[in-house]
């Protein structure tokens, strides 16, 4: 949302973080899909111009089945940060996600479909999205250990580029270059997809006009008032309210549409 924000300032937004059923992380490609499928299903009242799947894991998980029943363009994360680490570097890639996003092999695809040859080795850190929203900063002990444990065999690697394949990660993006050493390049995978969602509306000319001044209206699953807090550190100053919808409320339309 904060790399929308920069890209596309003058649009409107509707954010739905499902914050009673995270980490999307640790859970099987099934219940990932119920998930997104119900969340996609609440966002679509709304008729949006494009659907933004904020997430990598269920980029990962669900991008097939979000495809199949929205009826209006999806972004997903996966495919913009695969394209903006081959722009990037000619040799090896790395990417670090959540074990759901690795597991499933999305990113090694979509790199080797830009381009085949490309050697890509991928690292799970299930530990980092905790870490981050219990407010954690890169200069912390406990984010040192976790990430030299981490990125041991990646320093090894010495990849070229690397993807930050969880949108938590982007927080820790300083303590991560700290390890990783110079020349080497991180990879924002909310930030690609801001980029190409911005692209997209351009070239339907169906950007807002205005250069400024887009609201933003957000709705969570959970406590309302942590999510606020939670989404200021993340960047989001924009947030000043935020509406409870129950997972209650996720599953009827989800039911009646299937």
């Amino acid at each position: 949302m904060r790399e929308l924000m920069k890209v596309l300032p003058g649009e409107d937004i509707i954010y739905l973080g499902d914050s009673a059923r995270v980490p999307y992380g640790t859970k099987s490609p099934q219940t990932i899909q119920r998930f997104a499928a119900e969340d996609a299903t609440f966002l679509l009242q709304f008729d949006p111009k494009l659907l933004v799947v904020a997430c990598n894991t269920a980029s990962a998980a669900a991008i097939d089945t979000l495809e199949a029943m929205c009826p209006v363009p999806i972004i997903d994360m996966i495919r913009p940060g695969a394209a903006a680490a081959c722009e990037a570097c000619e040799g090896l890639i790395g990417v670090i996600g959540t074990e759901a996003t690795i597991t499933s092999g999305a990113y090694v695809r979509a790199i080797h479909a830009c381009d085949p040859n490309r050697e890509v080795r991928c690292a799970p850190c299930p530990l980092l999205v905790p870490i981050v929203e219990e407010g954690r900063a890169g200069d912390d002990p406990i984010v040192t250990h976790v990430l030299c444990d981490y990125l041991h065999d990646m320093q090894r690697l010495r990849p070229e580029a690397m993807i930050l394949g969880c949108t938590h990660y982007p927080l820790l993006s300083d303590a991560i270059a700290k390890l990783m050493g110079p020349d080497f390049m991180l990879v924002n995978s909310g930030q690609s997809a801001a980029a190409k969602a911005a692209t997209l509306l351009a070239r339907g000319n169906d950007t807002n006009p205005r250069p400024t001044g887009g609201t933003l209206r957000c709705f969570t699953t959970d406590n309302p008032q942590r999510f606020a807090t939670l989404g200021r550190r993340f960047g989001a100053d924009k947030i000043t309210s935020v509406d409870y919808v129950g997972t209650d409320e996720l599953e009827k339309p989800f039911e009646t549409l299937t």
